[in-house]
């Protein structure tokens, strides 16, 4: 059973493939911990600093064809590098539980695997530019492409425009992750929202729990 204060300084990553209901399940998790009478923040990648929400216009505008897997990548980073230092970094420090939608597992599958970058040469970058690369905990929410398109009943992003073959090899990046990195957890995406919620609410307990802390 997770004790409340197993949670403080916490890092905590809720990602996965467009459409997967990531940002819903991020909020909820924040909205729980907060219920259990701690600190908690959240914050989206990228973005969420004047800097990353520059970056994160220029990645996401469908205008910007040309932008390839590179120069994605780095953006991304260095989004994420502000958004350490002026908001995760301090929040962590001050004893607050974190919860983010998305970080470099997103960067893992979408450039490293779907991009062609390869998963290892994300992680080499993103450890020789930000202060931490894995969170205590990453949440991948998986779905299938079919599923994920038929639930964006919007304009869809530069990211997700791109074709039915680039996001199948993004699905495959998360399980990738999951299958070869222990603090990576996979949870079917499928289900009803409240199905779900109780799933990550199992997988922060467990692996949170006070035995383990």
């Amino acid at each position: 059973m997770t004790t409340p204060n197993s949670l403080n300084g916490k890092f905590i990553v809720l990602d996965g493939p467009d459409g997967c209901g990531k940002s819903t399940q991020a909020h909820l998790l924040a909205e729980w911990i907060r219920a259990q009478g701690l600190d908690a923040v959240g914050f989206r990648d990228p973005g969420d600093t004047a800097v990353g929400e520059k970056i994160r216009d220029i990645l996401l505008d469908p205008e910007h064809i040309a932008l390839g897997p590179r120069a994605e990548l780095l953006l991304y980073m260095a989004a994420r590098a502000q958004l350490w230092e002026e908001k995760i970094a301090p929040a962590l420090a001050s004893g607050a539980c974190v919860v983010m939608d998305r970080w470099v597992s997103s960067t893992c599958a979408y450039q490293g695997c779907a991009g062609g970058l390869g998963i290892q040469t994300v992680l080499r970058i993103a450890a020789d530019s930000l202060e931490r690369t894995w969170p205590d905990l990453t949440i991948v929410l998986d779905v299938d492409e079919a599923a994920a398109a038929a639930r964006m009943n919007r304009q869809l992003d530069r990211m997700e425009q791109k074709g039915r073959q680039y996001h199948q090899k993004v699905r495959q990046g998360y399980l990738e992750l999951a299958r070869n990195y222990d603090a990576v957890v996979h949870l079917d995406a499928t289900v009803s929202i409240e199905a779900l919620h109780d799933q990550v609410i199992a997988a922060v307990r467990s692996r949170f729990a006070a035995d383990k802390s």
